[in-house]
């Protein structure tokens, strides 16, 4: 299906030293990217926020992409309209696909007035330097359309779907994104906070890429247990004709203790209770880190277990910019980084996951193959010193060879393997590490 990398994380203009230019970088970056083996870069909210150094989750102005002098500037924090067009064309040239952050449930920096509802002041007064889109307190909660849904953020005003001039401005504003600044999906914030009605109506929308129609890709933040998580999907996706995916959240969790707990048994791999052993493959968003996640909860032991395991299974992984670059977790050019399994997933990864063997502390995996992609066998091994087992796989008489391993401790070549004409093998990783072995075409 591809790999996702989230092309930022929280101040990263800051962290970068690229206030103001960071399409600009991303821009040049895309080669690179594109060479590495990702195929879609999801970046944060592209509007003018409430002030200009922001990461765009508190939106005020959507259509201004950093052309208004607004809320302390000129350009978003990112940079500006042409700058981001820039950053699309050259990674739709690099055949990247680009995924923005939809913030749709509450907004920020607006001037106080009184609410006719129930005569509060709030500030709800939006005008923005753009002209479109503007809000009054008509068009948040409390309003004559709705008094309240779902969930409310912080204390910014809620915005009220149900009106149908918000209603109308939010699809008018997912088709300009779509066919005027050519993005080609979206991750949805914060979707606990209002109807799926709303997501789903943006997701049918029959956009124009060209002459031909377009349907986006889409996925939700759904920060919650794995119940919930369903429950939303299926509001989300019935009658919807362009099913939408989910984060994995409950997997990230797990794949967190799998790599932090040194008693954690690779047996609960296999139980249900994510996305993806509860049988969501096809909608679920994996990852390990995200901007978020990591600023009060970031795994810091031995998280390549973490990268091997969502790089290795079903699912659409999405990597993380501080892992792949800040932390050193690529390592390109050797077989033990994130970037190995880039590859790795892109060239083998096909087909439906078995399990072959789990127990404590070895779990081995197949994946069938499919399409241009043969398959793959899956190792990972929680045991201080090398751990295998022979296990029957699908293949006969075929030699594989490991393509990607990594331990904490010990990063020899694992040996090659040869099954006999009944399939059997024995599979071998490293101390608390993993290898993935691929067959070999003559």
């Amino acid at each position: 299906m591809g790999v996702i990398l989230q092309a930022f994380y929280w101040d990263c203009p800051e962290q970068e030293n690229r206030e103001f230019e960071w399409w600009n970088f991303l821009k040049d970056k895309t080669p690179e990217l594109s060479q590495a083996g990702f195929t879609a870069l999801w970046l944060p909210p592209i509007g003018k926020a409430a002030q200009q150094r922001s990461m765009g989750y508190n939106p005020f102005d959507y259509y201004d992409l950093g052309d208004f002098d607004q809320k302390g500037g000129v350009k978003t924090w990112f940079g500006n309209e042409a700058e981001l067009k820039a950053l699309i064309a050259n990674a739709h040239q690099h055949k990247l696909d680009v995924y923005v952050d939809m913030v749709l449930n509450h907004n920020d920096g607006g001037e106080p007035e009184i609410n006719q509802m129930d005569n509060v002041s709030r500030k709800t007064s939006f005008n923005p330097a753009s002209g479109k889109f503007p809000r009054n307190w008509e068009c948040f909660h409390p309003c004559r359309y709705e008094t309240m849904d779902e969930s409310s953020f912080s204390d910014m005003p809620d915005l009220c779907h149900r009106n149908p001039d918000v209603y109308t401005a939010v699809l008018e504003y997912s088709r300009w994104l779509l066919e005027d600044i050519d993005v080609d999906g979206f991750r949805y914030d914060f979707v606990k906070g209002y109807g799926a009605w709303m997501v789903r109506a943006i997701q049918e929308m029959r956009s124009l890429k060209g002459n031909a129609e377009f349907n986006p890709f889409g996925v939700g933040e759904c920060w919650d247990s794995d119940r919930n998580i369903y429950d939303w999907l299926a509001e989300v996706n019935t009658w919807n004709d362009n099913p939408i995916n989910a984060f994995d959240f409950p997997l990230r969790y797990r794949l967190k203790d799998l790599c932090m707990d040194p008693n954690f048994s690779l047996k609960t791999l296999t139980e249900r209770g994510t996305l993806l052993t509860d049988g969501f493959a096809g909608t679920a968003v994996t990852f390990v880190e995200n901007h978020d996640v990591v600023r009060g909860d970031a795994v810091v032991n031995d998280k390549m277990l973490a990268y091997s395991y969502i790089l290795t299974h079903e699912g659409y992984p999405c990597v993380f910019w501080q892992d792949y670059f800040n932390w050193n977790l690529a390592l390109e050019g050797t077989a033990n980084g994130i970037d190995a399994l880039i590859k790795t997933h892109e060239k083998y990864a096909g087909g439906n996951t078995t399990i072959l063997h789990a127990d404590d502390n070895l779990y081995i995996i197949q994946r069938g193959g499919w399409g241009e992609q043969p398959g793959l066998i899956y190792v990972l091994n929680t045991a201080h010193t090398w751990n295998g087992t022979w296990v029957k796989t699908q293949w006969k008489n075929q030699k594989l060879s490991p393509v990607a391993w990594w331990s904490n401790t010990d990063t020899a070549m694992p040996e090659n393997k040869q099954t006999n004409v009944y399939g059997w093998a024995d599979f071998w990783a490293p101390p608390r590490g993993y290898t993935v072995y691929v067959p070999v075409t003559v």
